[in-house]
């Protein structure tokens, strides 16, 4: 499930030229990409560096006239005054680059540190940053992963109950919805969509004035804290109407295995360790159907035991999905999520909390050992201010090449 704590503020989409135009010297804030060094791995070639950099998603940015007055009420919501249509939002609206460290995302490298909260002129305010892999070309990139594997290094010690630290895919459009009035669009980290279909101002660069939901599939490779985690697919219907929300996810704590999982525990959180998730076709090819989403851990130079013993390990399948999400086969359960596999799919990151439900769906009751009320943001600002995820070492390609056995 990815996250559902932004509301958007975003209220135009404007030509770069009539950006640039718009800035004042020591008034405006240019858009800086942090550079973030991922590798795309084959059997023949090896690893190759990509020239890859992290982008930070439109919503949190401001937007404002060219006498610099908010195109956005005090509740986020769009100035219909100002912008009654795209054309004249376009024209009357300006859009800000992004303060990365303000928001709490920092690179060095190929390593890519978020936090939850941020302090600025001594007032600590929650940042929740969300930003997506954008190519050396403007567009976001795109990872076509059936057939292949993903694999990157995690440091989530200091994420407590509550928290989530998520890397995931969407099929978002790669441009971010270009057009003629959002021209900027991915470089400005515009076209967010997923499976629990959000309703945004923008939807896909076109502002979004009957207030239509944005469904797309999506992949959540990680979500997760130090106490507990899940990996799940989340496919979509033909039409993108409606997406399979709950997916069949896996759950190590909620299969009863409730040290695997944990601080100290046989994967232990407390310490960096590398996930490594296949996402095998029934013929071993990039372009059969998708019949596995096999995950493997290793920590400490070595392969860690999975979760479940045996050959299959910790693995979802079509059988897996039909007995424990009722309405996997309704959205094609995983041979639609395997075609968007196939087309390819953007990265995400983020980290987030949970002001209505606590996160309690990821880490308490039957999902984790958290107590209903731990996850309480405001209990997490005060115990905890520093938490933060530390993503790193990031490479994709085909299976075998991004890791060793």
């Amino acid at each position: 499930m990815a996250p559902r704590h932004h509301i958007s503020r975003a209220a135009a989409a404007l030509a770069f030229l009539q950006l640039a135009c718009a800035q004042q010297p020591g008034t405006s804030t240019p858009e800086v990409h942090p550079q973030l060094q991922t590798s795309k791995c084959t059997k023949a070639g090896g690893c190759v560096q990509q020239q890859t950099s992290v982008v930070l998603d439109w919503a949190y940015r401001w937007i404002h006239t060219a006498d610099y007055t908010s195109c956005t009420t005090s509740s986020g919501a769009i100035n219909s005054t100002l912008c009654p249509d795209e054309a004249t939002c376009a024209k009357n609206c300006f859009i800000e680059g992004a303060n990365y460290t303000a928001m709490g995302v920092t690179t060095s490298g190929d390593t890519l540190t978020m936090s939850q909260f941020v302090q600025n002129d001594g007032t600590t305010t929650s940042s929740s940053p969300r930003i997506y892999l954008l190519d050396s070309d403007g567009d976001y990139a795109s990872l076509n992963l059936l057939g292949q594997e993903l694999r990157f290094d995690v440091d989530l010690s200091t994420l407590p109950c509550g928290e989530n630290g998520a890397l995931y895919l969407s099929e978002m459009d790669h441009t971010g919805g270009r057009n003629q009035y959002n021209t900027g669009a991915a470089n400005y980290g515009a076209g967010y969509c997923d499976a629990q279909c959000p309703v945004e101002t923008f939807k896909n660069g076109t502002l979004n004035t009957n207030g239509a939901a944005y469904c797309c599939n999506e992949m959540d490779v990680l979500e997760s804290n130090s106490v507990a985690s899940a990996f799940t697919p989340h496919p979509c219907a033909a039409d993108s109407s409606n997406c399979d929300k709950g997916g069949c996810g896996f759950n190590a704590y909620g299969l009863g295995y409730k040290n695997y999982w944990a601080q100290g525990g046989t994967l232990d959180t407390s310490k960096p360790f590398t996930i490594i998730t296949q996402f095998i076709t029934n013929d071993g090819t990039t372009t059969g159907t998708l019949t596995e989403i096999k995950r493997i851990y290793q920590q400490n130079g070595k392969t860690v035991p999975s979760a479940i013993s045996g050959p299959s390990g910790d693995t979802i399948n079509s059988t897996w999905c039909a007995e424990v999400d009722s309405s996997a086969n309704q959205f094609g359960s995983l041979t639609t999520m395997g075609e968007a596999l196939g087309r390819g799919m953007v990265l995400v990151f983020s980290i987030w909390n949970d002001n209505s439900q606590f996160m309690n769906w990821l880490d308490s009751g039957s999902a984790g050992p958290c107590s209903s009320t731990a996850g309480n943001p405001a209990t997490i600002q005060a115990q905890d201010p520093t938490t933060h995820v530390v993503f790193s070492n990031i490479r994709w390609g085909d299976i075998g090449t991004t890791f060793t056995s």
